[in-house]
């Protein structure tokens, strides 16, 4: 019998019982979506291409994934909603796919319905465990200060319950998982960076923003091109921020900035918040 195909807005979301079966999941594409889907044992996976942006980032999985002979491919951000798996499911678009899965069938162009289909009737299986990534996230102590911290991480859902009133830098792309803005942050951090993911269908990739604002909490995004999608290093050194809301902005948050100047004057409004 064909697997069944799993839709997920989040590769994060894969369950034990996901385990060799066909997965979409609305992640971006890059390495460290691709490193999680190989973790949980994903039989195929089509993933975001997040508009590619610098080093080719948001496709940067696929060539990891091949070389566990993992199918994959992405879709393209322009055809549907990053972050969101039902509408990725029925609006996708292929628009990258590696070896593997072009021996399947799977080309550029193809419809992720179809790309599924094909998948759900192939001989997929879990591949051996991938080799253990770094350290996912890290703080900086040389950014911090008055007990302000600043935390750096390649993907929102390592924000932990200690980084509620600090500053997070994620390498996540900018979208609201399914749509649903609790799906922001798990955490109440006084501020937080993410990537646009060349912003995609809708503005899906910035969605994240207004749902912060509701929280007052302060959010930008770097643009793609400037910043490698997946990886918070990459983020903070080398992110030039592409949005602000309202709240960023309120506390001297400006498109233009380097993430580093964004970073320095969330800590300058938070220090000053908590002298008061």
């Amino acid at each position: 019998m064909p697997a069944v195909p799993i839709v997920l807005d989040s590769i994060t979301h894969m369950k034990p019982d996901h385990r060799g079966r066909p997965v979409l999941a609305a992640s971006h594409g890059g390495r460290y979506a691709a490193w999680c889907a190989a973790e949980l044992g994903a039989g195929a996976v089509i993933l975001n291409d997040a508009g590619v942006g610098r080093d080719a980032a948001g496709i940067g999985g696929l060539e990891f994934l091949a070389e566990l002979n993992i199918p994959a491919a992405c879709v393209s951000h322009r055809s549907s909603r990053i972050g969101e798996g039902r509408h990725s499911f029925e609006n996708g678009v292929l628009s990258f796919v590696n070896e593997p899965a072009a021996a399947l069938g799977l080309v550029p162009g193809m419809s992720a319905r179809e790309a599924m289909s094909v998948l759900a009737g192939a001989d997929l299986h879990a591949a051996a465990k991938p080799p253990a990534e770094h350290e996912g996230r890290r703080e900086v102590p040389e950014l911090g200060r008055d007990g302000v911290r600043v935390i750096v991480m390649d993907s929102n859902s390592l924000v932990a319950p200690d980084d509620a009133g600090h500053v997070v830098v994620t390498a996540s792309h900018g979208g609201l998982l399914g749509g649903k803005p609790g799906s922001a942050i798990k955490y109440p951090a006084f501020a937080a960076v993410y990537n646009d993911a060349d912003r995609g269908i809708d503005d899906a990739g910035i969605s994240r923003l207004p749902a912060l604002d509701q929280q007052g909490i302060a959010g930008a995004c770097v643009s793609a091109a400037s910043a490698r999608i997946g990886d918070g290093q990459s983020t903070l050194d080398d992110g030039v921020i592409s949005v602000v809301n309202e709240t960023g902005r309120r506390h001297g948050g400006a498109v233009g900035q380097s993430c580093r100047q964004f970073v320095a004057a969330m800590i300058d409004a938070r220090c000053d918040e908590l002298s008061r």
